[in-house]
């Protein structure tokens, strides 16, 4: 998601003095040195009222010449290669300070010429130091692509908000293609380590590796070429351990890693090199970046967390205040739940299929659980129920945790949620949502966890959400939790979290909300109902809260 925690300022200050380096031509056979370097800058964000860009501290150099066939950008004792003559900088050394970018063009026979620009540059952004904890906390952290989750990797749309939209890899999808062996190091003195292949160090170092990417863009490594060329992909592109610069910014209050050169993390996609921090927590944080074709935008989960280490979550809420186990058969407590009933507007808002009834045949306790069960109804309909804690129970931050068994059914849509109690008087979604468990009605080895809000700039539904794999949702018991306060939502089950959300003053998450559990059938989350479908059930063992 975007970030909005922090808000930054820079002034960037640009005078550029020429201190030329440039050879004359020559030609001696085919080597021909290049002459005219030009060297354009766009300072981001830069207009008639802000002539100094839009504050995010970021210089995009273009650099031209005759005779020039590729390019290199020397800046901090550190060359980047450039082949089509564009780098970017992000400048955010605290004050004001100047740097000299030192452009070499080189032409046929390996002849060059250069020049080099001074840039002066205020900048007042400060990184968090939590931020700076988590990606290197003063020691060497290594950084990998989380395999054994999903989404680890994957694509949506440009300027999408859904990691993964459109194709999420299942856990260990992209094994033996170059990208699960690499490592990522951020080093505190600014360079950033790419370990191409982190298992052929023992006894030895070696740095010989392979790495993934993108057909046709890959080639911008300037590798020695190879691979295996799978669809759009390159797989195991051979590629050595390398070193590049690497810096923090946050444009439009959205923190992001710049990498310089052609240094990449995952899957290379050429671009900008800038990696979004989409959300993050101490060992964990999910990357986006737009790629060079402007195509598609990538997202990659990445964790300082060894393989097989489960990632136990500690709540600091342990007293708990309500609970229901169901232990009494027949109609669920009346203290505790109430219902909604029938069609609702427009299938619930969602083009759903199912009447609520309150009916046994819908929702009972028996045998120590709640059972609720979508039925077909013989006339081409459904029946199911909708039970919820409005005007009953009520809570504000804490953590809930709901034990239950889901329907495997095409077309059944389970969900245990929660609405803000406000909700009758200022609708949704300005009452806020906090989904615990959705599951599609096409994909049972898969739960969404979201949130939703009303975005006060666009006037319209915003959400936070992600999935996680879950095989045995409707053969086994999975406790599905929420751990809500002030400042954080996680989303977990069986208490390994998955969603983890920045909650603020300004969003709706700060008040009293309510329990929902149902069964939808069909809808935007249900779709096609299975056309043999007779019936399912949602099994509730309980529902408890901490605070």
């Amino acid at each position: 998601m975007k970030k909005y925690k922090y808000s930054y300022r820079f002034l960037v200050i640009l005078a550029l003095i020429f201190t030329g380096c440039q050879e004359d031509d020559f030609a001696v056979g085919d080597i021909i040195a290049p002459s005219n370097i030009q060297v354009a800058i766009d300072i981001v964000g830069a207009d008639a009222n802000n002539p100094n860009g839009d504050g995010s501290g970021t210089v995009n150099f273009t650099a031209t010449a005759d005779n020039a066939v590729s390019y290199q950008y020397v800046y901090n004792d550190n060359t980047t290669s450039a082949p089509g003559g564009r780098q970017s900088y992000d400048f955010s050394v605290l004050g004001l300070n100047t740097y000299s970018v030192t452009v070499i063009a080189f032409g046929t026979g390996g002849a060059s010429s250069s020049r080099t620009i001074e840039v002066e540059v205020l900048s007042l952004y400060d990184p968090p130091a939590d931020l700076i904890e988590m990606l290197h906390g003063g020691t060497q952290k290594s950084w990998r692509i989380k395999a054994e989750s999903k989404p680890h990797f994957g694509l949506g749309p440009v300027g999408g908000f859904i990691p993964g939209e459109w194709f999420s890899a299942e856990p260990f999808d992209k094994a033996a293609v170059g990208m699960y062996d690499d490592r990522y190091v951020f080093n505190a003195d600014g360079t950033f380590t790419h370990i191409t292949n982190s298992t052929n160090d023992d006894p030895t170092p070696d740095t010989s590796g392979t790495v993934f990417g993108r057909d046709p863009l890959i080639n911008e490594l300037g590798g020695a070429g190879g691979g295996t060329v799978d669809g759009a992909d390159i797989l195991n592109y051979p590629f050595s351990d390398y070193s590049e610069q690497w810096s923090l910014g946050a444009p439009g209050g959205v923190e992001t890693i710049s990498l310089t050169g052609t240094a990449f993390m995952g899957y290379y996609t050429g671009g900008n090199h800038k990696y979004e921090i989409f959300s993050r927590s101490a060992t964990e944080m999910v990357l986006r970046t737009t790629d060079g074709n402007n195509e598609f935008d990538w997202w990659f989960t990445l964790t300082t967390e060894a393989e097989g280490a489960t990632n136990e979550f500690e709540s600091t809420f342990t007293n708990m205040v309500w609970e229901d186990d169901f232990e009494v058969d027949g109609a669920p407590d009346p203290t505790n739940w109430t219902y909604d009933l029938g069609t609702g507007t427009d299938g619930w808002g969602n083009f759903e299929e199912q009447s609520y009834t309150s009916d046994a045949e819908n929702v009972i306790v028996e045998g120590g659980v709640l059972k609720i069960t979508a039925k077909a109804d013989g006339g081409g309909g459904y029946t199911s129920a909708r039970v919820k804690s409005q005007g009953l129970q009520k809570f504000t931050y804490g953590r809930v945790d709901v034990r239950a068994k889901l329907p495997s059914a095409q077309g059944t849509w389970p969900a245990i949620w929660m609405l803000g109690s406000n909700f009758p008087t200022v609708g949704w979604p300005e009452s806020g949502e906090m989904d615990i468990m959705e599951q599609t009605g096409s994909d049972k080895n898969t739960v969404l966890g979201t949130v939703h809000w009303l975005d006060s700039g666009s006037n319209s539904n915003a959400s936070f959400g992600e999935t996680t794999t879950i095989t045995d949702a409707s053969t086994e018991f999975h406790v599905y939790s929420i751990d809500w306060s002030a400042d954080k939502i996680y989303i977990l089950i069986d208490n390994e979290p998955y969603v983890e959300f920045d909650n603020n003053d300004t969003l709706p998450f700060n008040a009293d909300f309510f329990l929902i559990l149902n069964i939808a059938m069909g809808g935007t989350l249900g779709g096609t109902i299975d056309p043999a479908f007779t019936e399912d059930i949602m099994e509730i063992d309980y529902v408890r809260v901490y605070q």
